[in-house]
């Protein structure tokens, strides 16, 4: 999955024939035997809410709230394999690639059901606080990088296009990408209707080479990434997240941390916009059995680093 997905809290969305809660025992599987089916969300979600296939719901922490999410990669396409990630690249591949008629008739149909209140009435959420299911954003993020989608400025079109018809509230857009493909001539399209509300997520998780090896697995270099965040963050804010993992029970050397707060400063003092540092660490089962959950006072460690060295705001989630 897109580990970029915003980190969803206790509550979670399901049909309503999933409303009543098994025991603990049967809740979930260890993460290693999990199979993932198709119409999942890579946070083990039903997909099949209100019986959409790329539009879901979740609430999440770094959103503070509700967010919309669309799967902009259905076909689970990504060119990082993220010892956190727990989308399982080894199974069938999904339902295909992105429906961009389906997807915005999706997103419509869910917006109203926010919008009306008729979210609240679902048994999964209907103990919750009506303020923490106003709508934050509308999330480009599932289970790969987004900026794969062969569609992806079709896909941003149409969002927008919903956002239009929905005058009664603006919502900002959301992309959540690992920065790779922000360079792609079809993403540059896409983001050409972006507006000055609306944001973009992009991952860094390493301060070197070595490490973005260990954590992401990917044949894309760190040069890259911070390239094309430079370029980006160069033309409108971007915000960092950075996920830190316990890998094989070891949290990130001092010394990687001191190089992650410093290719930070150097983002910054080329003229990267760089509005907050996200910090946080893997919360969901994963495949991979040697990636856990950094404690919070590494974490809170990490976003002290970047405050000191890269003088930016962080943010621990």
């Amino acid at each position: 999955m897109n580990s970029l997905e915003p980190d969803p809290l206790d509550i979670r969305s399901t049909t309503q024939a999933d409303s009543k809660r098994e025991p603990e025992s049967k809740q979930r599987k260890p993460a290693r035997l999990r199979h993932r089916e198709p119409w999942e969300t890579a946070f083990g979600c039903p997909r099949n809410f209100l019986s959409n296939r790329f539009v879901y719901v979740v609430i999440s922490a770094r959103a503070r709230g509700l967010s919309v999410g669309v799967n902009m990669n259905p076909n689970r396409e990504c060119n990082f394999d993220c010892g956190y990630c727990e989308v399982h690249r080894g199974d069938s591949i999904g339902i295909g690639d992105l429906d961009v008629e389906t997807m915005a008739m999706e997103l419509k149909n869910t917006l109203e059901m926010v919008r009306s209140g008729h979210l609240h009435e679902s048994p999964a959420y209907s103990s919750l606080p009506i303020e923490l299911l106003e709508l934050r954003h509308v999330s480009l993020s599932g289970d790969g990088e987004p900026t794969q989608a062969k569609n992806f400025a079709e896909a941003v079109q149409a969002a927008v296009h919903v956002r239009a018809l929905n005058s009664e509230k603006f919502f900002k857009i959301v992309l959540i990408t690992n920065s790779t493909g922000l360079d792609r001539p079809e993403v540059q399209m896409g983001l050409q209707h972006f507006t000055k509300h609306d944001e973009i997520w992009a991952k860094l998780d390493a301060g070197t080479q070595r490490y973005m090896q260990l954590v992401n697995r990917s044949t894309v270099t760190l040069e890259k990434v911070l390239s094309n965040i430079l370029a980006t963050a160069k033309q409108r804010p971007v915000v960092i997240q950075s996920l830190f993992p316990l890998l094989n029970g070891s949290p990130p050397t001092p010394v990687e941390i001191d190089q992650y707060a410093h290719r930070l400063r150097e983002l910054k003092e080329a003229g990267a916009q760089i509005p907050l540092v996200q910090i946080y660490s893997a919360t969901r089962p994963t495949p991979h059995s040697e990636c856990r959950h950094l404690p919070l006072n590494s974490l809170s460690q990490i976003a002290r680093a970047v405050r000191a060295i890269a003088g930016l705001n962080a943010e621990v989630f």
